[in-house]
């Protein structure tokens, strides 16, 4: 990953409904969340959820299918693991015995 898709993943997160409306879709895998049903847990509107979710999409972070009359939103966890690997690429450069607790917070937050 460059630092310019970096830096449109973390404009997109930079705003706390798209920041929260990414945390359920992580939390939703693949399987993700119906956009109607998205803005009934998240509490707002439609229309401003899409234009959010326009952002996160936009940045990558979020992708969407057609179910029936339904759109199925969910998140790229491919970029997000793109981004996470860009933000640690030098992780520990300057000392590796530091690595373990990064090591391990990641394969809690990826793998629990």
């Amino acid at each position: 990953m460059d630092i310019t898709l970096a830096l449109k993943a973390f404009a997109g997160l930079s705003q706390e409904t798209r920041l929260t409306a990414f945390r359920i879709l992580v939390k939703n895998g693949k399987r993700g969340v119906a956009a109607g049903a998205l803005s009934e847990k998240m509490r707002i509107p439609q229309n401003t959820l899409s234009f959010h979710l326009a952002h996160l999409s936009q940045a990558g972070l979020v992708e969407s299918r057609k179910e029936g009359r339904s759109v199925i939103y969910f998140a790229n966890l491919d970029r997000v693991q793109e981004l996470v690997q860009f933000l640690l690429e030098d992780c520990c450069a300057m000392d590796k015995s530091t690595c373990k607790g990064v090591e391990k917070l990641m394969q809690k937050a990826c793998c629990p």
